[in-house]
């Protein structure tokens, strides 16, 4: 039998993704309020799209892992106002998130999952996802930020 060092185990991981999501969290609240919702540049989304989003996989995702259903993805179900409210979303996903990785035994993370019907790969390769996705979208927020004049937060502090 050949030992193999583990790299990363679950609760790093999950420590890193919400590294991530503080940072992004930080993005958000740098944006003043209107241009949350109406900035663009060269077609992208406004970041509360973007933020909408985000939103709409991790919480959603994790719970289809948890239950083994193949929901679908969808950004439905958004009717937040003000960038205020989108804080407190952001907040209280992260809190379920950290409940829900709980659920999901460590050898699970091998495991293969059809995420959203859509991404059949085995669950650590879909979390991977989730996070550069994050970054990938929060990349948009710094161009959007820097266009405003606004110096973006550190991507390296994340607590």
């Amino acid at each position: 039998m050949t030992a193999t060092a583990e790299i990363i185990n679950k609760e790093k991981l999950v420590k890193h993704w919400q590294g991530h999501r503080f940072v992004t969290r930080r993005v958000i609240e740098a944006f003043p309020e209107k241009d949350f919702f109406e900035f663009t540049i060269g077609g992208m989304r406004p970041f509360s799209s973007i933020t909408s989003e985000l939103l709409s996989i991790g919480v959603p995702a994790l719970k289809s892992i948890i239950s083994g259903k193949e929901n679908p993805y969808t950004e439905e179900g958004f009717n937040l106002k003000t960038k205020a409210e989108y804080l407190q979303k952001w907040d209280n996903d992260t809190e379920e998130i950290n409940r829900l990785w709980s659920q999901i035994p460590e050898e699970d993370f091998e495991k293969t999952f059809n995420l959203f019907g859509q991404y059949e790969f085995p669950i650590y390769q879909n979390i991977l996802y989730f996070i550069d996705n994050e970054i990938h979208h929060r990349g948009q927020g710094y161009v959007y930020l820097r266009a405003l004049g606004i110096e973006p937060p550190f991507f390296w502090e994340r607590w």
